[in-house]
């Protein structure tokens, strides 16, 4: 699923591919932009912006696509087979001598001048990839509406640019929170810190090529063996001695657990949590799949 890591790294190879030479194709197959012939122009670059694509071409023009739920941007060798899915998928075609890319179910696809381009992006929040990266406002808009779900002010751009379903779910289960949980009902100082924690995951996964947000391995308490039967017997006598009390035994030390899973919750339900073993659950919120551990994550739930 596109989110602000992914975006990012379709930028880049983007990037790789056009930026600095001359289109010798270019086919947008969108209705409103279908008669738009960008051949002979050379591509500046290709930026992220949250999760929007931005591709510069001289003229002072620029190509905005956003990826959504499943769209995506492909880049292939000249002699290479397009594999990103059917025809009738294709939405854009940008090619160079070198390379030719291929956006496929792409929702949103417009052409607008440079200069307008906050009419695609204006709106957005602090970028959590972006160089001018900034908290404070990130944080005055987040609790700028305390009685909103955390899931849903995550989710929202304007708040901050960046985080999608998943992050949403894996941020939440990491804060200990449920997504439903108002922003204004988080502990003292756990807002900070989730924002944070939200930067430095984007940016921990922004060169990998498949998302992660677990640890290695994980503190867990294993469970306790069987409790042993009594060591006194019934006396046999009264003469008889019983034997001495075993002592109670310890407390199990919570011991390291290898990780085998990315994720922590999403696309996990009914599974065991991978800190305490509660199956995960499953949820709409906002239409969207939402996950959490009934167990290791509080407040109110649907």
């Amino acid at each position: 699923m596109p989110e602000g890591d992914t975006v990012l790294q379709t930028a880049t190879r983007l990037h790789e591919a056009l930026a600095g030479q001359v289109l010798t194709r270019s086919d947008l197959r969108v209705p409103r932009f279908a008669t738009a012939d960008l051949s002979g122009r050379t591509v500046l670059d290709v930026t992220a912006r949250g999760k929007h694509l931005l591709t510069r071409i001289e003229g002072g023009l620029t190509l905005h696509s956003h990826l959504r739920m499943d769209g995506a941007w492909r880049v292939y060798a000249p002699d290479e087979r397009w594999r990103g899915g059917p025809g009738h998928q294709i939405r854009a075609i940008l090619a160079n001598a070198e390379h030719t890319a291929v956006g496929y179910r792409l929702p949103v696809l417009e052409l607008l001048r440079t200069s307008e381009e906050d009419r695609a992006v204006g709106h957005l929040g602090p970028d959590l990839l972006g160089p001018g990266w900034d908290p404070g406002p990130a944080l005055d808009r987040l609790l700028a509406a305390p009685e909103r779900p955390l899931g849903e002010a995550l989710l929202d751009q304007r708040n901050l640019a960046g985080i999608g379903n998943v992050y949403k779910c894996e941020l939440c289960f990491l804060a200990r929170v449920t997504p439903w949980l108002p922003v204004g009902a988080l502990p003292d100082g756990a807002l900070p810190r989730l924002v944070t924690l939200a930067e430095r995951l984007l940016n921990a996964n922004r060169d990998r090529p498949t998302r992660t947000t677990t640890i290695t391995s994980e503190l867990r308490t294993p469970p306790g063996p069987p409790s042993p039967p009594s060591d006194t017997p019934a006396p046999s006598s009264p003469a008889a001695t019983p034997a001495p009390a075993r002592p109670p035994a310890r407390p199990r030390a919570p011991q390291p657990v290898r990780v085998q899973e990315r994720l922590y919750v999403y696309g996990r339900a009914r599974r065991p949590c991978l800190r305490c073993g509660t199956p995960i659950r499953l949820a709409d919120q906002d239409d969207r799949p939402t996950y959490w551990c009934p167990r290791c994550q509080s407040g109110p739930t649907p």
